[in-house]
């Protein structure tokens, strides 16, 4: 893909796009049938860094894999929770969910794993999942300053009992307990300090967990017991649309005052973030929802003052949005995100300013006042959600231009593909 990439300016934009599959999903699925017992079928399965990155994690830790990618299929021979590699390295990119699910996993195993990836992976906290993997039995030990990565594992299977994660950083590292626990040598109990942050992301680990064969009571989401000897079983399993890739396509329909339906999705969907629409109603667009597709209709916009800790992915989302509003719109619930691929809310605010909003950064997230927009070359930080996001501004305002647009190769490789067909020529 070209270094850069300068949007083109359009009307509304109207029409109907499916994403592809979800991440999240994706590589949920992909830990609960490498752990299962019997073969797996995932379909609607997405084919991007971070999915890439979680199959040749497993494949070096001997759990055969076939993807047949025109399909969007991937088949998965279980280990039936006995990882067959007796230790070796895994480089996980900049893919927190890999990363954070194997830490867990490969303390299932038998023998040395190290767990490496980018300079931003070496800058995002782990030590919390150390934490709660050392009071569950397992040696591990993170390398890098402030409990980041690299992560050595000295795996002698999971003894398991009660462990405490704390919930501020990333409900991943709960996730990855969760999936791993049921492979432990004795019952898990897990308990969470503080605010859980992204909980629906934690229900749909337990959801995928329940297609797999084991069903963990949910609560309120802040103690978890494992059911006594209960496993995961291979079957066929169906992901659905991402719809953290949704969100685009909703904003552009706001945006540009068009109408877009995304197919695929429903308001039954395991993923959180199709609350997104919400908040889009809320500012001004019509939402229209159906048993399999949800549409956005755009309309005069208004700011807004919203809490998105349960769908943070959509934050640089709402930022292009709120460029276009009239009033200001604050975020709220977002200070974990400054973890991510890069610091979402410093980087949100630096390239908003760019293109003319006034921007104040808060301790949770950040307040964007719309101001005279102007066209800016707007870097991304190897961040796909900054790519995805600063490119729908383009739609409205002239000689806007993304830096290394193919960085969104992460979750959505082919994203400035759909757009352009989506918007007739916006790419």
């Amino acid at each position: 893909m070209r270094d850069e990439i300068e949007i083109q300016v359009v009307g509304p934009v109207s029409g109907a796009i499916r994403p592809p599959g979800s991440k999240s999903i994706t590589n949920r699925a992909l830990a609960c049938a490498g752990l299962a017992e019997g073969e797996s079928t995932l379909t609607g399965a997405l084919d991007s860094e971070d999915t890439q990155v979680m199959i040749g994690a497993l494949r070096r830790l001997g759990i055969a894999i076939d993807a047949d990618w025109p399909s969007a299929a991937l088949r998965v021979a279980g280990c039936g929770g006995r990882i067959p590699a007796e230790g070796g390295e895994l480089y996980v990119a900049n893919s927190g969910t890999t990363i954070r699910f194997l830490a867990a996993l490969v303390a299932l195993g038998r023998g040395t794993f190290r767990l490496d990836g980018t300079p931003r992976m070496r800058e995002r906290p782990i030590g919390d999942l150390v934490e709660a993997l050392q009071q569950l039995g397992a040696d591990v030990e993170s390398e890098g300053p402030g409990g980041c990565p690299p992560v050595v594992i000295r795996a002698h299977g999971l003894p398991g009992g009660l462990a405490k994660v704390r919930g501020d950083v990333s409900s991943q590292f709960l996730s990855g307990l969760l999936m791993a626990a049921p492979y432990a040598d004795r019952p898990v109990e897990l308990g969470v300090e503080g605010t859980l942050v992204s909980q629906p992301y934690v229900r749909m680990t337990l959801a995928v967990m329940s297609a797999f064969g084991v069903d963990v009571p949910a609560g309120d989401l802040s103690r978890f017991r494992m059911p006594p000897g209960v496993k995961y079983r291979g079957r066929d399993y169906s992901i659905e649309p991402d719809a953290s890739a949704a969100s685009y396509f909703f904003a552009a329909a706001a945006i540009t005052g068009g109408e877009v339906t995304v197919e695929g999705l429903s308001r039954q969907s395991l993923q959180g973030d199709v609350a997104f629409v919400d908040v889009l109603e809320k500012m001004g667009c019509r939402v229209t929802i159906d048993a399999d597709r949800i549409a956005v209709a755009g309309g005069p916009l208004h700011g807004v003052d919203v809490d998105l800790n349960a769908i943070s992915d959509t934050v640089q989302t709402l930022g292009a949005v709120a460029l276009f509003a009239s009033g200001p719109t604050t975020v709220r619930g977002v200070a974990h995100i400054r973890h991510k691929e890069t610091d979402r809310i410093g980087a949100l605010a630096t390239e908003l300013r760019k293109l003319g909003a006034t921007v104040e950064e808060l301790a949770d997230g950040l307040k964007i006042t719309p101001g005279p927009l102007h066209g800016a070359a707007l870097d991304t930080y190897q961040d796909h959600r900054m790519a995805m996001s600063l490119a729908l501004v383009g739609l409205r305002v002239p000689g806007v231009v993304i830096r290394d647009p193919g960085c969104t190769a992460k979750t959505y490789p082919r994203f400035f593909e759909d757009l352009h067909r989506l918007t007739g020529g916006s790419a």
